[in-house]
């Protein structure tokens, strides 16, 4: 019986390395920025420039941008580049064929990414903030880059001009009789046009907008959320209050 139970939580130990080494790292904790106009604008303009090449967010129109501050003007001078129309929906610019040709398979609609990658490891925000800080050269790929949070993408590093080369440190140790790599920090191999301070910090404000794109209105239910629950906990007390008058003369 022993036997049976050490064999049994050997497989269990072998089973959760595996499935974490499935999973990538541990996610890092994004910034919470969705009430940060600033934040949210500049997210806009790096998803737009950035992500809208390969990524299409086909449930967000360009127009309901104005809810984070930006003009009608404003978007057509600087965001539009896959549309004449501020109405219209946030295509993808690349060619559908082109891009399963290139990648195996067409990026994703990004409309819902946020709320779509949540899990154990934490939020969908959590899990894009760490994503998207973790690409590094690899030259067994097709595309020459790997990332630890989802190990063996299929996507290329396209934010690598603002962050620069990066490789992983690994150190080895031990677990149930086996050798394992743990994350230990990156080194820097070229520079980028951003410090890695104001990287993190850009991927936050990009992480705030795909939040915010997955669900304008959250902060608006938050607020009135607030307040629905202070109404109905004065509507309570009076409740409770006029409950003791009706029955104060009745034993």
């Amino acid at each position: 019986m022993k036997k049976i139970i050490f064999t049994l939580a050997v497989l269990l130990g072998l089973m959760a390395g595996a499935q974490a080494s499935e999973g990538g790292i541990a996610w890092d904790k994004a910034p919470k920025k969705t009430n940060d106009m600033a934040a949210l604008q500049n997210g806009a303009k790096l998803f737009v420039n950035h992500c809208l090449n390969c990524h299409s967010a086909a449930y967000m129109r360009f127009n309901r941008l104005k809810d984070i501050g930006l003009t009608d003007q404003q978007i057509k001078d600087n965001l539009l580049f896959t549309t004449d129309k501020v109405g219209e929906t946030m295509k993808a610019a690349i060619d559908p064929k082109q891009a399963k040709d290139w990648f195996g398979g067409n990026p994703p609609d990004l409309t819902l990414i946020a709320r779509s990658r949540a899990g154990a490891g934490g939020s969908g925000a959590d899990y894009l903030y760490t994503y998207l800080r973790t690409f590094y050269r690899d030259e067994t790929k097709a595309t020459g880059w790997n990332n630890l949070a989802f190990p063996n993408v299929a996507m290329p590093h396209v934010l690598w001009d603002l962050q620069g080369v990066r490789t992983p440190i690994f150190s080895e140790k031990e677990e149930l009789g086996h050798k394992v790599a743990v994350f230990k920090g990156w080194q820097q191999v070229s520079a980028g046009t951003m410090t890695p301070l104001q990287f993190d910090e850009s991927m936050g404000d990009l992480v705030g907008y795909l939040q915010w794109m997955a669900e304008p209105v959250q902060n608006t239910r938050v607020r009135v959320g607030v307040w629905v629950l202070l109404f109905l906990l004065f509507m309570t007390f009076v409740a409770w209050r006029l409950n003791a008058a009706f029955w104060k003369d009745i034993k």
